[in-house]
């Protein structure tokens, strides 16, 4: 866990002198939200330095509160690593949109890149998957530089960044391995190499373009050949189930794995619904987006076409020229969006980073001038003058798209600021009160890993499992102790939860007699795959268990399970049952 945040919020409460004046509790909330703040700030400042105005900015504000649902989780699970952490990617991004700029100063570009360097190392402290969206950066700025958009130089600088920000990390996170074997080490690793290797030949000549891919080749084949290396010379249990995860995400495997199962059953792993799509259109993000893409993209395209052909680019694109393609921020934000909206596409939960910077791009498109006059040059407008009617544009489009959202979407804000809704789950609210009033101090408590992360948050008991999917031992853990639900006999569930020291069990209703969800999705059904108790697929093995299901048998208070269970507490939703230290086999 990094838990680098609440150290970092703990510090803070006690220098600042809140404790006297605020409880902790709303400290931290303050603390998350003021993040918040912080990371649409930044999105306000890259689409305003990529248009060069301010409606850009406003304009992807108010994307980004309407698509909220979309754009992130924190209305749902505050201390959430991505709640602290993308707010630093997002001023780590408008960073390095601003040192990317050809027109940029020196004192800005120092500027940049101090901010950029601070951003990035914090960004990676903060978040265990930091390395990999910064690897997706690397993979944007590697094909920017392929592109030869005259960025070179500046392109190796950030690639520094990268390299002292992964090894200060490593120091600092308790020699964490997992930033060793990380693919952002070793690409960056096989950019340097192939840059030591590379020849000075002139620029546009047939060589240099054999060289181009050659290079790009060479940086495939060792960025694998690096990771495979340090893999083998490092040891590390760097996300194995994310590896699984993702072939059988992909049919490349088959499984019955309960753990792998489970988590493709998730929604926030599945790909994006047909819902999803409805609200960004009907918030008019989706249309202006996919327009502003294509025009970047073509743009791009023909830049590229440009430099195959031995074309040099000028130095200085003005607005007549109508080339929006050859600034190197807009291709690095172009092929960025698409890796990311690529990787959204798949896992919908990867939506809550890609969707911000669709709101940012879509508004920087619209009120951006250039945009408008690439279009325009492409169209041979000649009736009107095409840079009168870009400027235009670039200020009634953003203008009339913010009209229309305030009318549509302000009343509904509103209401929503006005409604005052209360936490009402009686049931669990019980549970917690008997827990903290009738349990043992030193009680450990099995159950479900939602459950037990809700007891250690609200009584501060201890727990034998934790709702956490980024390591192994965990994951592990988890499957065994969800085993309370499949068809086992009271001796493997009571040998389970003692080699976890458990004292209590906590059975939950809701899982035992579940049927909302779509079947072969529930908990139950999963583990009876996993233990061969229904068939999955044809041809497969089916092992008829002899007991029943286990949180049914136990409730009903019969030999051999009040043998080892004996039941302490129930109401309509939980049955707590103390794990017996003395084991009675009367009848």
């Amino acid at each position: 866990m990094s838990l680098y945040p609440e150290l970092i919020a703990s510090v803070l409460y006690q220098a600042t002198g809140s404790n006297e004046i605020i409880e902790p509790v709303y400290f931290y909330i303050g603390i998350v939200f003021g993040l918040q703040g912080i990371y649409v700030t930044a999105l306000f400042v890259t689409s305003w330095l990529m248009s060069g105005t301010w409606l850009a900015g406003m304009l992807t504000v108010a994307w980004f509160i309407i698509n909220r649902v979309d754009t992130t989780r924190i209305e749902y699970s505050i201390p959430l690593r991505e709640n602290w952490a993308l707010p630093y990617f997002a001023c780590q991004v408008a960073a390095l949109t601003g040192y990317l700029k050809s027109n940029l100063n020196t004192y800005g570009e120092r500027f940049c890149y101090l901010l950029m360097s601070a951003s990035t190392y914090t960004f990676m402290m903060m978040w265990e998957y930091s390395h990999y969206l910064l690897f997706l950066q690397a993979v944007s700025l590697f094909l920017l530089d392929i592109f030869s958009l005259e960025q070179s130089d500046k392109v190796y600088e950030v690639y520094k960044i990268y390299i002292f920000s992964l090894f200060l990390g490593y120091l600092l996170q308790f020699e964490n391995p997992a930033l060793l074997v990380s693919p952002l080490l070793s690409l960056v690793a096989a950019l340097m190499l192939a840059k030591c290797l590379q020849l000075n030949v002139k620029k546009g000549s047939f060589v240099a373009k054999i060289i181009k891919v050659i290079n790009f080749y060479l940086v495939c084949t060792l960025t694998i050949t690096l990771n495979i290396i340090m893999k083998m010379f490092v040891p590390h249990k760097e996300n194995g189930h994310m590896l699984k995860f993702l072939e059988v995400k992909f049919g490349l495997n088959m499984t019955k794995n309960f753990t792998m199962n489970w988590l493709l059953c998730q929604e926030s792993l599945q790909a994006p619904s047909q819902d999803f799509f409805l609200r960004l259109t009907q918030s008019s993000l989706l249309p202006f987006y996919i327009l502003v893409l294509i025009i970047c993209l073509l743009s791009m395209l023909q830049v590229i076409f440009r430099r195959i052909n031995g074309k040099s680019l000028k130095e200085t694109v003005t607005l007549e020229d109508g080339r929006i393609g050859e600034r190197p921020e807009i291709i690095y934000h172009v092929i960025h969006t698409i890796l990311l909206g690529s990787l959204a596409m798949v896992i919908e939960g990867l939506k809550y980073i890609w969707i911000p910077y669709v709101c940012m791009l879509a508004a920087f498109g619209v009120c951006s001038p250039e945009l408008w006059m690439t279009l325009f040059k492409w169209l041979r407008l000649r009736t009107v003058h095409p840079i009168l009617l870009a400027l235009i544009l670039s200020m009634a489009v953003p203008t009339i798209i913010g009209l229309s959202l305030w009318k549509e979407f302000f009343p509904r804000l509103m209401t929503e600021l006005m409604e005052l809704q209360e936490f009402y789950d009686p049931d669990t609210v019980e549970l917690m009160t008997w827990i903290k009033r009738q349990a043992p101090v030193a009680a450990v408590f099995a159950g479900s890993p939602q459950l037990m992360g809700a007891i250690k948050l609200c009584t501060g008991w201890m727990v034998t499992s934790l709702p956490l999917y980024n390591d192994d031992d965990l994951l592990k853990r988890n499957e065994n102790i969800y085993q309370i639900y499949s068809k086992r006999s009271a001796e493997d569930i009571y040998k389970i939860l003692t080699s976890y020291k458990a004292n209590y069990l906590i059975v939950e209703d809701a899982i035992c007699n579940e049927v909302g969800t779509m079947r072969g999705c529930r908990v139950k059904d999963l583990l009876d795959i996993a233990n061969g108790h229904m068939v999955c697929e044809e041809g497969d093995k089916l092992t008829y268990s002899k007991y029943g299901r286990f949180c049914h048998e136990v409730k009903i208070n019969y030999s051999p399970y009040v043998n080892y269970f004996t039941r302490v507490y129930w109401n309509r939703s939980y049955f707590v049952y103390k794990i017996n230290t003395v084991i009675s086999f009367q009848s």
